[in-house]
C-alpha cells in the first residue's frame, strides 16, 4: 500500500511539473534599440546638452559597457546579427537590404532562426514594435518569424509625423524614399496614428509589457529616432532652446523623446515587479552619421566606416539582483551576446550547425571569469571590400579582396588602448601580431557568404 501511494504520490508530481509552461522562470527580455544614436549623445557616455536620465538609469542600475560593437556600420546588415546572434555574412545579410517586397531572402533569410523564434519554444511571447528592416517579402514579415506581435515598419526609416503618414501600402512607392510615408502596421494590417512616432511606440511598448507581465516575455523595442528626417514635436523642442544649431537642437529633441519613451518602460516593468525579472540591454545600431548633428565623441568617423566611430556604441544592460549596479566593463562586448544571454538563461535551443557567435554575458559582468569574452571581434563591408578584426587592444583594418586603394594601401593596425581616434597607423611596427590578426581574419572570412539579396539603392526602378 505504501508503495503504491508512493508511486502514486510521485506521479502526481510529474503531471503537475508537465503543465509548468517552460520559460515559467526564465527571464524577460527588453532590448531597446536606438538609430544612428551617437556614441557621446547619452549622458552615461559623458553628454552634457542631452539629458538622458532614463537610458543612463540603465547603466547606474547595471553595467555600462565601454568598449560595445555591433557587427557592421549600418542598420540592416547590424539589426542581422543582434537578432539572431550570429555575423550576417554567414547567412548572407550582408547589406543594407532592398525594399522590393517581391524579392525573397531581403532580410534575415528563413534558414537563420531570430530570437523570437528560439525563445517560442520556452513559453515567450514576443513583440517587436518600431523598425524591423529585416525584410519585405511576405515570409519574412515578423510575424511569419516567430513574433506574436507586430506595430511599426517594416522598411529602414520614416517620417515622424502622422499627417506625413498617406500611403496605404509598398505598392504606392513610388520613388526612393516614398517607404517612409507608409502608415504603420498593426500586424499585417495598415492603420492611421494620431501621435509623433517615438510617442507611438514607447505607448506600444509599455501596452504590451502591461498585457504580459505574467508569462516571460521578449520585447524588441527598436526605435527610428534619431534616424532622418530631422523631425521632432514642440513639446521637445522646447527643451533644447539652448543650443544654437537648429540640426542639433532636433536631433537632442528627437533623442529626449526616446529618453521619456525609455523612461515610460522601466516605470511599467517596476510596476508589475519585474525588474529582477528581466533583463534590459540599450544600444544603438551603429554610430551616429555625419548628417543628423550627432557626435561620436572621441571616435574616429560615422555610420558606414569601418573606424571606431561607425562600429562602437552605446551600450548598458541591467538585470536587478543578478548584476552589480553602476559598474563598467572594459573588455570588448557585441551585440550578438544579447542572443546568446537570453539563450542562456532561458534554456532556449541552438541549431547545431547553426552555433551563436555571441556569448552568455553575465559571468563576465559578474566578474565571475577574468577572461574575455571573444578572442577577436570581425567586420566586413562586402560591397567596398573593407574588412577589419579587433583582438585585444589592437584594431586591423583592410581591403576584403584586393589591395588597390589607396586609402588602406598599406592596411591599418591601431592600439585602441594608447590611441582611441585611430591617428597612429602602427602596421609596420607590429609585424607578428599583425600577421596573427590577419590569419584570424583570413579564416573567418573562409566562413562568410555573398549578399542573397540586392541592396537599398535596386527598388522602385
Amino acid at each position: 500500500m505504501g508503495k503504491l501511494f508512493a508511486v502514486g504520490f510521485l506521479t502526481g508530481i510529474l503531471l503537475f511539473l508537465a503543465v509548468i509552461p517552460a520559460g515559467a522562470s526564465s527571464p524577460n527580455l527588453v532590448v531597446i534599440l536606438a538609430d544612428d544614436l551617437g556614441y557621446a549623445d547619452v549622458g552615461f557616455n559623458g553628454c552634457t546638452d542631452i539629458p538622458t536620465p532614463h537610458i543612463d538609469r540603465i547603466a547606474a542600475e547595471g553595467i555600462r559597457c565601454t568598449n560595445a560593437y555591433v557587427t557592421h556600420s549600418v542598420c540592416g546588415p547590424s539589426r542581422a546579427a543582434l537578432i539572431t546572434g550570429r555575423y550576417q555574412c554567414r547567412f548572407g545579410a550582408c547589406r543594407n537590404p532592398t525594399v522590393d517586397p517581391s524579392v525573397p531572402n531581403n532580410g534575415v533569410p528563413r534558414s537563420e532562426q531570430n530570437l523570437a523564434e528560439l525563445l517560442k519554444p520556452r513559453g515567450y511571447r514576443s513583440m517587436v514594435v518600431g523598425k524591423w528592416h529585416l525584410g519585405t517579402y511576405p515570409d519574412l514579415h515578423p510575424l511569419v518569424r516567430g513574433f506574436d506581435e507586430f506595430f511599426g515598419f517594416l522598411t529602414g526609416g520614416h517620417n515622424y509625423f502622422p499627417d506625413q503618414l498617406t500611403l496605404q501600402d509598398l505598392s504606392e512607392v513610388k520613388k526612393p524614399w516614398d517607404w517612409y510615408r507608409t502608415k504603420l502596421l498593426r500586424g499585417e494590417e495598415r492603420v492611421t496614428t494620431t501621435e509623433y512616432l517615438t510617442d507611438e511606440l514607447s505607448n506600444a511598448a509599455v501596452d504590451f509589457i502591461h498585457r504580459s507581465h505574467d508569462k516571460p516575455f521578449f520585447l524588441y523595442l527598436a526605435y527610428n529616432a534619431p534616424h532622418e528626417p530631422l523631425q521632432a514635436t514642440e513639446k521637445y523642442l522646447s527643451r533644447f532652446r539652448s543650443i544654437e544649431d537648429p540640426k542639433r537642437r532636433t536631433y537632442a529633441a528627437m533623442v529626449s523623446a526616446v529618453d521619456d519613451g525609455v523612461g515610460n518602460v522601466l516605470q511599467a516593468l517596476s510596476d508589475h515587479q519585474l525588474d529582477r525579472q528581466t533583463i534590459v540591454f540599450f544600444l544603438s545600431d551603429n554610430g551616429g552619421p555625419s548628417t543628423n548633428g550627432s557626435s561620436n565623441g572621441p571616435l574616429r568617423d560615422y555610420k558606414g566606416s569601418p573606424f571606431e566611430g561607425g562600429v562602437r556604441v552605446p551600450y548598458a544592460v541591467r538585470w536587478v539582483g543578478t548584476l552589480p549596479e553602476g559598474v563598467d566593463y572594459n573588455a570588448p562586448v557585441s551585440s550578438m551576446d544579447i542572443a546568446a544571454t537570453i539563450v542562456a538563461h532561458s534554456g532556449a535551443e541552438v541549431r547545431s550547425n547553426k552555433p551563436l557567435d555571441g556569448v552568455d554575458l553575465i559571468p563576465y559582468l559578474k566578474g565571475d571569469t577574468a577572461s574575455l569574452p571573444h578572442a577577436a571581434l570581425f567586420w566586413r563591408w562586402y560591397d567596398n571590400q573593407r574588412c577589419a578584426v579587433r583582438v585585444g587592444n589592437r584594431k586591423l583594418i583592410m581591403m576584403a579582396e584586393a589591395a588597390d586603394q589607396q586609402e588602406f594601401n598599406p592596411p591599418l593596425y591601431y592600439d585602441l588602448h594608447q590611441d582611441l581616434g585611430e591617428t597612429n597607423n602602427r602596421f609596420n611596427r607590429e609585424g607578428a601580431q599583425v600577421d596573427e590578426a590577419a590569419q584570424l581574419l583570413y579564416r573567418w572570412k573562409q566562413e562568410l557568404v555573398p549578399p542573397l539579396a540586392p541592396g537599398l539603392g535596386s527598388w522602385p526602378p
